[in-house]
């Protein structure tokens, strides 16, 4: 089930980017980025329409995945 991420209470938000950003450990290649950063990045791709956040009712989890998956 895919949740808008316009309907997360901003501090909700907030936290849900901070734990995928710290639990994916991207490489951002040669310069590394801060968190805040990182989680900049994460919330432009959401507005973009680029990632989505989908919450799996079997599992009980919420995630963020690229859109087009």
């Amino acid at each position: 089930m895919q949740i808008p991420w316009q309907t997360l209470d901003p501090d909700t938000l907030e936290n849900l980017i901070e734990y995928y950003v710290l639990r994916e450990g991207t490489d951002y290649g040669e310069e590394e980025k801060s968190l805040e950063e990182k989680v900049e990045d994460v919330r432009k791709q959401l507005k973009a329409g680029q990632a989505i956040i989908v919450y799996s009712e079997l599992h009980e989890t919420v995630n963020i995945v690229p859109a087009d998956e």
